[in-house]
């Protein structure tokens, strides 16, 4: 047996990596989040793409700085040559400086944190950019705006990108504690809307989505009962995006306007006139009722009237026999019909919607 000083090199002259090494290569391909983690407190983007996460954080910040610096002016760095005011008042007594010390270092902090950062998702083709100082809804609905008058592809990679107004942790009764404080200012009387909510689980087993929509459509119902449900043309759509143990939560305008949100369906020609002009659509509006279970017909296998539910969601609705929508593949037109009866709550970490 050849002793170890014997033994054949290892192919290329190099050592073998050890395990450590390959988890920190693998983490810093995923989106280069640098260790961030998305936590509740955040508020940002959440982006879906197909596959090349590092070419999606790339095209996320081309994006949003272009249209940020639209809407909010170009971002300001600080100045490597600023000296902390603390040191000037050698005159002030020793609290104060330490005061104005702290004040300082707390400024330069902040300043230093960029507009927006990439933080690790915890799943596989999803992407979190953290948004400092901007509104994340106003922003995307602007980029969404643009791109819809001007038809205009500014993406290859990136799928859908959402607005996240706040994320908490997962679990029903912190939901509904959020929930009740952010919803007022869209559906608290005097202030009255149509709305769906839609729902997308990933790598979370202990969130119900049928318990989740019951709580909100309650939560809706209760702060105006005059905010009706509208699957077809919803003024408003309540989005739920669960991450491990993390939901996200926004309230987003023109959902169905700007094709659920998805960038490279937005850019197209609309075939449908009442996608031009939402108010001659034929929306259906019924009372939230969150008391009533959900509508799911029994399976059929290849028939295409069953009910399913958009981007692997459940829309709040009233109680009918036919389908209001269907589940469509992030990039493709055609739809890809699923079981919403045997579907779980996981999805699965390919999955790309």
């Amino acid at each position: 047996v050849a002793s170890p000083a014997q033994r054949a090199p290892q192919p290329g002259g190099g050592k073998r990596k050890g395990k450590a090494q390959y988890v920190q290569a693998k983490r810093a391909r995923r989106g280069d989040a640098g260790g961030r983690q998305l936590e509740p407190g955040l508020q940002g983007v959440l982006i879906t793409c197909n596959v090349n996460e590092r070419k999606c954080v790339e095209e996320a910040y081309s994006l949003l700085n272009e249209y940020g610096d639209d809407l909010y002016g170009p971002e300001k760095f600080p100045d490597k040559d600023r000296q902390p005011s603390g040191s000037e008042g050698e005159d002030d007594d020793v609290e104060a400086a330490l005061k104005k010390e702290v004040g300082d270092i707390k400024a330069c902090t902040e300043m230093r944190l960029r507009r927006f950062q990439s933080v690790e998702s915890g799943t596989n083709n999803v992407v979190f950019i953290r948004t400092l100082g901007i509104e994340p809804e106003k922003l995307v609905h602007h980029i969404l705006q643009d791109m819809y008058k001007t038809k205009k592809k500014k993406t290859r990679v990136i799928l859908r990108m959402l607005p996240i107004s706040g994320t908490y942790k997962a679990f029903l009764e912190d939901m509904k504690k959020y929930a009740e404080t952010f919803l007022e200012p869209w559906f608290k009387a005097p202030n009255k809307g149509t709305v769906q909510i839609v729902y997308k689980s990933r790598n979370n087993s202990h969130m119900n989505r049928e318990e989740v929509i019951k709580e909100l459509a309650g939560i809706v119902s209760s702060l105006n009962t005059e905010n009706k449900v509208d699957l077809t043309n919803p003024q408003y759509t309540v989005v739920v995006e669960i991450i491990k143990a993390v939901c996200c939560l926004s309230v987003v305008k023109d959902y169905m306007l700007f094709r659920k949100y998805k960038l490279q369906e937005v850019v197209k020609s609309a075939k449908d006139p009442s996608q031009l002009h939402p108010k001659l659509g034929n929306g259906k509006e019924a009372k939230l009722e969150p008391d009533k279970k959900l509508n799911q017909n029994d399976p059929a296998d290849g028939k295409n009237d069953q009910q399913v539910a958009p981007e692997n969601s459940e829309a709040v609705g009233p109680t009918e026999p036919r389908s209001e929508s269907l589940l469509e593949n992030e990039g493709g037109d055609k739809p890809e019909i699923v079981n919403p009866v045997s579907e779980g709550a996981n999805s699965n970490e390919n999955d790309l919607s």
